[in-house]
């Protein structure tokens, strides 16, 4: 057996929504699962997709027009500028675009500079492929990457050759403004690096407009994008990888050993939802803002202190005083005391002890029952505190 893949052990935030899932009628704010359902006019695109017959093998980038499209909505929406032709890459979900870029980059002895909490495929796909992740504890700098702190780290690892960049951030939330993203391109510009940065969240903003770092700094960044989020689609598994064409092209090798190429009828899907679905993510945003107001508001009241998300569907809260402050047992108490599935922070890495990541990806019934969930348990354990003391 290959030691980097012995080595990687299964994901502690499936095993923990498996366990829940278990539980009849537990309440689950674990994964960022949209509620809602894929738009009907891109099901419908699928289903005359399979009726006509388009269920054949497609070049490995993905269709053409389907490029076309993706380039357009980057175009109107970000104002980025990718060729179709050499600076796209259609992938099975971000999740494999970030496989398949550390893939083509990395080679033994190199590192990634990952700020930390952060998602947890992004250090096992750097061990993978024997690199190092180097975490940057944020959780000092209001969960974001300064630039003193990015200056220092890359003076003192020279070895790193990627740094992955998350907003707006799971399991956070938070964003960066413009300014902020700029202040940071000043630094890396000087530095012989590549910026993966994964966006998959961008169409989910709340507080200012998404800028993407693609058009910041263009020449270094590899950005990830996709449908999952913004169009609720996570099972239709896509995404994109764009950036420098040299790089792309070498991305696309290792997808085509992966996959060959995604399923034909998710393209046509895809064409659908970047073609006459630009409007689509506005409504669930709205909604998804009314959800992290309550749950922010509720949290709030109960003691709980966390930034105020920028975007995204996350609520990472930290453990008020006074209570059980080992978040993982935190959480393995409150799914069996009160059947309700919260994440422990610590899964997701440095900076994230003590605290909680709940998603608001839920419909508002389910945000309500957390609330009097976490109310209940909270008053329990201040109770068995009491008789203990």
């Amino acid at each position: 057996m290959k030691p980097s893949v012995v080595a990687i052990k299964q994901q502690d935030i499936f095993k923990f929504n498996a366990r829940a899932k278990k539980i009849p009628g537990a309440v689950n704010m674990t994964v960022g699962e949209p509620n809602f359902h894929t738009p009907e006019h891109i099901k419908q695109a699928a289903i005359r997709a399979i009726e006509d017959d388009h269920t054949h093998y497609t070049v490995p980038e993905g269709n053409h027009k389907l490029l076309v499209a993706v380039a357009n909505y980057l175009h109107d929406k970000y104002d980025l500028n990718y060729d179709p032709e050499t600076q796209i890459v259609a992938t099975t979900g971000v999740t494999e675009g970030v496989f398949s870029a550390f893939n083509a980059i990395l080679q033994d002895g190199d590192e990634v500079l990952i700020p930390s909490p952060a998602f947890t495929i992004y250090g096992p796909d750097a061990d993978f492929n024997g690199a190092s992740p180097v975490y940057l504890d944020t959780s000092k700098t209001d969960f974001k990457v300064t630039p003193d702190v990015l200056a220092e780290v890359l003076r003192t690892n020279p070895r790193i050759k990627i740094f992955l960049l998350n907003f707006p951030s799971n399991p956070t939330g938070v964003s960066y403004t413009e300014d902020e993203l700029r202040a940071l391109a000043d630094i890396l510009k000087d530095h012989d690096i590549f910026v993966i940065s994964d966006e998959i969240y961008s169409e989910l903003t709340y507080n200012f407009k998404h800028v993407s770092f693609g058009n910041i700094l263009p020449e270094q960044t590899i950005l990830l994008n996709g449908l999952s989020k913004s169009h609720a689609m996570t099972g239709w598994r896509f995404g994109v990888v764009c950036g420098p064409a040299e790089v792309i092209s070498q991305i696309n090798k290792i997808h085509e050993l992966a996959t060959t190429s995604i399923t034909s009828i998710t393209q046509y899907a895809a064409l659908e939802a970047y073609t006459n679905g630009y409007d689509d993510p506005k409504a669930m945003q709205v909604q998804y803002q009314e959800r992290r107001d309550a749950l922010y508001a509720g949290l709030h009241g109960m003691g709980f202190e966390c930034p105020t998300p920028d975007g995204a569907f996350y609520l990472f809260a930290k453990i008020p005083e006074g209570y059980e402050q080992d978040d993982v047992k935190f959480a393995n108490d409150l799914l069996e005391e009160e059947h309700l599935a919260i994440l422990p922070g610590s899964f997701f890495g440095i900076g994230g002890e003590g605290h909680l990541r709940f998603s608001y990806a839920a419909s508002m019934d389910s945000i309500n029952k957390c609330i009097s969930k976490l109310q209940s348990f909270l008053v329990n354990q201040k109770k068995l505190a009491n008789i203990e003391g």
